[in-house]
């Protein structure tokens, strides 16, 4: 909680020197910190943390003892629970299986990657080949920067469990080049595959009734295709020339100030710079990328946007609809289906590494949309895995109460666009119901979300006469969720807290203390925003991920002063050199230390 009020109290300081020009006095901010402090106070008080919390180092102890570990699954909020042997002898057979991980031993490389990556950025500044104000964005704060560990999430709907990689590596060295190069491309992968590309159940079922309206047959066929391990699977230079076709497409010689070139080149830094730590050992990534990074979700998407021109192709030539969502391939076609299965086998051709698994039918499981052709009449539906649970924020969790609102609201304006029919959708609500109500959600709660969802699309509630027209508002009705209000981020100021259940009145309550201190000052334009943070939860108290033995940070000082370059052929600081891969990459600098 202090450390909260002091972060506030040191943007309210950065904000008058901005406004004013010089400090704000310190009996006003004292008088505001004060009674925060005590506001805040106040709150926690009503309503201490609960009493379940002091038997949880108990069950802890059982879990270790047992050799029992706790994960929430993949693509669900569930918990799994299963027996450690287990899950490290998968571990071990998903990294054989795949080669892509080399074992480094017990040496920490976090110090040499590092100092590898500040030197790269370095060399690249130097060059002039980035901006002062981005090698400051690049660079790394050593104190700061841990090794990425890497943890696998099961994956409960498959048979068997299979486990899928987690690389977290939120204070890798490289993840802020990896952040900075995924602003800068993923906007053109977006403009490029924007008729190829879905981005959720509703815009597909909107897409499929508007293709079934011209083309549906009752011999029309859903072909649904998944790709085996993408993120592993894809060649790491294969990556990377995936970005340069993306960039040469768009025609975009430099982006931001930035030439292609240098792209390419801090693109294959972080694609072959991915080290983690995992039981005791530290590994490098020698192919693909790193689940978890978020540059890798941008190669893969580049990658398969060109293995799959082939396949998009065939669709416009066949009057066929065809999408992709990440490593997930839909198709609805009226080609016959032995045809299909050998265009599918076909498929599985254009890329060695490329691996699709196909399902062909008259319905079609696909994010959570159930789709069925019956006799030439489309039949649609929220979709259930079978390892679906009835589970929702539960309305005892400690949240803010527009979450839990949201929950259901979410959930039923779903239901009425994915349901073609007045009984899917009724039977989708009451499964809704059910489970808030298991989820200790109150009667009268619920009902107030169900009236708000036509209210806040301005229809009466649907019943099976309207259906069909109330369904459609919401399907045409994308701007609630779309459009977003746009933040004047110099008109307002973020103040997070950790919420609790006694924090009913305290936004108000701070805008008032907010209002009496500085109503007169400099800041009264500046526009104070409370956000809550969550406390710890069941899941950060059960769930560990990671060992805190590769929590090695570098401990090594580096001088103070100023690095000057040398090795600079020439005295040439523009000078790209060819590597042996046929990529062109800047040259990299290495540096000196002089005091």
């Amino acid at each position: 909680m202090n450390n909260e009020i002091e972060l506030v109290i040191k943007k309210i300081n950065g904000r008058f020197v901005e406004e004013h020009g010089w400090v704000l006095p310190n009996q006003r901010l004292q008088i505001f910190k004060d009674s925060l402090e005590q506001i805040l106070t106040d709150c926690h008080d009503r309503h201490p943390p609960s009493e379940e919390l002091k038997h949880l180092n108990s069950l802890r102890n059982k879990i270790n003892t047992t050799k029992t570990i706790i994960r929430k699954t993949n693509k669900s909020k569930v918990f799994h629970l299963g027996k450690l042997d287990d899950c490290k002898e998968k571990a071990r057979a998903y990294m054989n299986q795949t080669q892509a991980y080399q074992d480094l031993g017990t040496s920490n490389p976090l110090e040499s990657l590092v100092n590898k990556t500040n030197d790269f950025s370095y060399g690249l500044w130097r060059n002039k080949h980035i901006t002062q104000k981005q090698y400051e964005r690049l660079k790394v704060v050593k104190e700061q920067a841990e090794i990425a560990h890497l943890y696998f999430l099961p994956k409960a709907h498959k048979p068997k469990t299979p486990l899928r990689p987690i690389m977290a590596g939120l204070k890798s060295p490289t993840i802020a080049i990896s952040r900075w190069l995924d602003c800068l491309l993923r906007p053109l992968f977006n403009l490029l595959a924007n008729e190829t590309t879905i981005l959720n159940g509703s815009q597909l079922v909107k897409q499929v009734e508007q293709w079934s309206a011209r083309y549906l047959t009752s011999t029309t066929s859903f072909i649904t295709m998944d790709v085996s391990d993408l993120y592993t699977m894809i060649p790491q230079e294969g990556g990377i020339k995936a970005i340069r076709k993306l960039m040469e497409t768009s025609n975009m010689k430099q982006i931001d100030g930035v030439k292609k070139e240098i792209i390419l080149a801090l693109a294959r830094f972080v694609m072959t710079n991915n080290y983690f730590y995992l039981d005791g050992l530290y590994y490098k990534q020698i192919r693909g990328g790193a689940m978890g990074s978020p540059l890798t979700l941008t190669i893969a998407n580049a990658y398969m946007y060109f293995v799959e021109r082939p396949i998009s192709k065939w669709a416009i030539r066949t009057n066929s609809l065809y999408y992709r969502y990440i490593d997930d391939l839909f198709i609805m076609s009226n080609v016959y289906v032995d045809t299909l299965k050998g265009l599918v086998n076909y498929w599985n051709k254009l890329d060695i590494n490329i691996n699709l698994t196909a399902s062909i039918g008259y319905t079609a499981e696909y994010l959570d949309l159930k789709i069925e052709n019956r006799g030439g009449s489309l039949i649609s539906e929220v979709f259930h895995k079978a390892s679906h649970e009835p589970y929702f924020l539960p309305f005892t969790s400690v949240h803010a109460k527009h979450i839990k609102k949201n929950i259901p609201y979410a959930a039923l304006v779903r239901a009425i666009r994915y349901s073609s029919s007045f009984d899917a959708f009724k039977r989708e609500e009451a499964h809704i119901i059910v489970s808030l109500l298991l989820n200790k959600y109150p009667k009268d709660f619920i009902l107030d979300q169900l009236k708000r969802v036509p209210q806040s699309f301005r229809c009466v509630v649907p019943t099976r006469r309207n259906y069909s027209d109330i369904r459609k508002t919401f399907l045409e009705n994308f701007s609630k969720e779309s459009k977003k209000a746009r933040i004047d981020f110099d008109a307002t100021m973020f103040c997070h807290f950790s919420f609790c259940k006694g924090m009913k009145d305290f936004s108000a309550l701070f805008h008032k203390l907010w209002d009496d201190c500085f109503s007169d000052t400099a800041i009264t334009n500046i526009t104070p925003i409370v956000g809550s943070k969550r406390l710890h939860n069941l899941h950060d108290y059960l769930v560990k991920k990671k060992s805190d033995n590769h929590m090695l940070t570098v401990k090594k000082q580096y001088p103070t002063t100023t690095p000057t370059t040398t090795n600079i052929s020439n005295g040439n600081e523009h000078k790209i050199l060819n590597n042996p891969s046929g990529e062109i990459i800047p040259a990299v600098v290495t540096t000196s230390w002089h005091q």
